[in-house]
């Protein structure tokens, strides 16, 4: 009897472990330690799946955001084919319209005298401004396009140089570039305000379809079509510098899908003031005569003032900026004979 007493409490022993076990994986309670098998792989989530971390830096607990795929493509195809597009379509417009207008020339010829058009802080805010854009577009580019069209040509170790560089570039030149656009806010933004003349202007599309010349909307110091490069550029800069300086601190304001849709708003700003500064470099080089003059040297001929902005060129006569008119500043050169 003892013998079979013994041999029960035996069994009994061995398989406590196996039933408490059992317990704890069927029901554990509050305070019941867990086990490796318990612990969810992952955190159903509607948008991404994420796992359990430790460490502080919780984003790294993502390990699988579907929306990435839509933003990749975006990267890849969409933004590519959005600013090529923009870019090549404005330049096949101007293409068209320089055959059919060819450059806009002063209406009966220059007249010889000068009116000032743009002081020295004018231009260093003009092509501060414009350089720096430049630049940006270029290195904005090659981290755009650089893949499919530079890597078959220079190979992945120059290009991976070529790439850290222009984004090093692109980081820097961003500072410049808000400094000019602040500056010709403050300079120009009470000359670009609407007014009722800006409507003659659109209506009558600047004159600019006439080819007999000469019959352009009268227009203050800037016409319609100016302003809407102004503000154009103007709300787009603003715009690309919010998103690209957030854009260099990653995650301080906005998580993964954040800095996505930050991207996108960016490429798609650029796209737009690419196409914008293409036509504006149309218009003030090939596009129309005597216009570089006015940020080149700062001075236009006064046939082209006022042919183009009368309003302008008669306030500008009354307070004597005009070259061998009556009122001029002393010590101005004469009229051209």
């Amino acid at each position: 009897m003892r013998a079979l007493q013994a041999l029960l409490l035996l069994i009994a022993l061995l398989a406590a472990p196996t039933v408490a076990q059992a317990q704890l994986t069927q029901s554990p309670g509050p305070n019941s330690p867990t086990t490796k098998e318990q612990v969810p792989l992952y955190v159903p989530q509607t948008d991404k799946l994420v796992g359990r971390v430790s460490i502080p830096d919780e984003k790294l607990g993502v390990l699988v955001q579907p929306q990435g795929r839509d933003w990749r493509e975006f990267r890849s195809q969409t933004l590519q084919l959005t600013i090529g597009g923009f870019a090549i379509g404005m330049t096949a417009i101007l293409a068209a319209f320089f055959l059919y207008r060819g450059t806009i020339r002063i209406h009966g010829g220059k007249a010889g005298r000068l009116v000032l058009r743009f002081n020295g802080l004018d231009r260093f805010a003009h092509w501060t401004t414009a350089v720096s854009f430049l630049a940006m577009a270029l290195t904005g580019a090659i981290l755009t396009f650089g893949r499919p069209l530079l890597i078959p040509l220079i190979g992945h170790p120059a290009f991976t140089a070529l790439a850290e560089t222009s984004k090093s570039i692109h980081n820097y030149v961003s500072v410049p570039f808000i400094v000019g656009l602040v500056m010709i806010m403050a300079l120009w933004l009470r000359d670009n305000l609407p007014e009722k003349s800006d409507w003659l202007w659109i209506k009558s599309a600047g004159g600019l379809f006439t080819k007999a010349g000469g019959k352009h909307p009268e227009a203050g110091r800037f016409n319609a079509g100016q302003k809407g490069v102004f503000w154009g550029i103007v709300l787009g800069g603003l715009g690309m510098t919010a998103t690209g300086w957030l854009m260099m601190v990653p995650f301080a304001v906005t998580g993964i899908g954040g800095m996505q849709i930050l991207h996108v708003i960016h490429g798609l700003l650029a796209a737009v003031l690419i196409a914008v500064v293409i036509g504006h470099i149309y218009i003030g080089t090939i596009g129309m005569e005597g216009a570089f003059d006015a940020m080149g040297r700062g001075e236009v001929d006064e046939a082209w003032a006022i042919e183009h902005h009368r309003r302008w060129y008669e306030e500008q006569l009354r307070k004597g900026y005009v070259e061998g008119r009556p009122g001029g500043h002393a010590g101005d050169r004469q009229p051209a004979e």
